[in-house]
C-alpha cells in the first residue's frame, strides 16, 4: 500500500518528513510536490488551480491512502472523488475539505501568505473550489485531526465534517495549531499508526 502526502499552500514537501520517519516501514511512501511551488520547477501545462489539482490526482496511480494538510486535503478530495478505486484511505489535518469556510470564524491567511511566498501563482490564493455536496457520498474510513488552537482552520471545521464523512473519526491535539502536523508529529503518528492498523 502507498501513502500519499499532500502538503499545504506552501508545497514544502519538507514539512511531512519528522511525520514520515514515524510511520510503518511496509508502506510505500509518495510525497507529491506541486510545480512552482516551494522551489519546484513551473509546469507549462499549469495554469490555474484545475489545472494543479487535476496534475495532483494524476500522479496517484497505485492503491493509496491519503495524507493531506491544509490546501492539500482539496487535492485529496478531489482524488477520493475521481479515482474511487484507488483510494483505500483519508487522513486529513487542518484542512477545508473544499468547503466554504465562510461560516467559521477562520483567519485570513491569504495575505500572509502572498508576503511569504511570492513566486506562488496569484490563482492558487484567490480558487474558491467547494465538494461540500459530494462530501456524503465518500465511504471510506476517514482520519481528522485538528488542533485546538488553530486560528486557520478551527476544530468547528474538523467538527462538521465529521458530521458530513459518514466514515470519519475526529481527533484533536491539544495545543496544536495549523502547523501540528510537523510540530507535533510524535502525537500525530501515533494516531495515524492505529488508523493504519484498524482501519484499512
Amino acid at each position: 500500500m502507498n501513502l500519499v502526502f499532500l502538503a499545504g499552500a506552501s508545497g514544502n514537501t519538507q514539512f511531512w518528513n519528522p511525520l514520515i520517519e514515524q510511520l510503518p516501514n511496509n508502506y510505500t511512501k509518495q510525497v507529491i510536490a506541486y510545480p512552482g511551488f516551494h522551489g519546484t520547477a513551473a509546469h507549462p501545462d499549469i495554469h490555474s488551480f484545475d489545472d494543479l489539482s487535476n496534475y495532483v490526482v494524476a500522479q496517484i496511480q497505485q492503491p493509496s491512502i491519503l495524507i493531506a494538510q491544509s490546501m492539500g486535503g482539496i487535492f485529496a478530495i478531489a482524488a477520493t472523488l475521481q479515482k474511487t478505486d484507488l483510494i483505500k484511505g483519508l487522513v486529513l489535518i487542518a484542512t477545508s475539505g473544499g468547503i466554504n469556510l465562510e461560516r467559521f470564524k477562520v483567519q485570513d491567511w491569504r495575505q500572509l501568505y502572498r508576503q511569504e511566498y511570492l513566486e506562488s501563482p496569484d490563482w492558487f490564493v484567490t480558487t474558491k473550489v467547494d465538494y461540500e455536496e459530494f462530501l456524503s457520498t465518500i465511504e471510506i474510513e476517514t482520519l481528522l485531526i485538528w488542533g485546538d488552537q488553530d486560528p486557520v482552520s478551527p476544530i468547528e471545521v474538523g467538527q462538521y465534517l465529521n458530521q458530513i464523512l459518514k466514515k470519519s473519526k475526529l481527533y484533536i491535539v491539544d495545543g496544536g495549531d495549523h502547523g501540528l502536523a510537523k510540530q507535533d508529529a510524535d502525537e500525530v503518528a501515533i494516531q495515524i499508526n492505529a488508523y493504519l492498523k484498524d482501519s484499512v
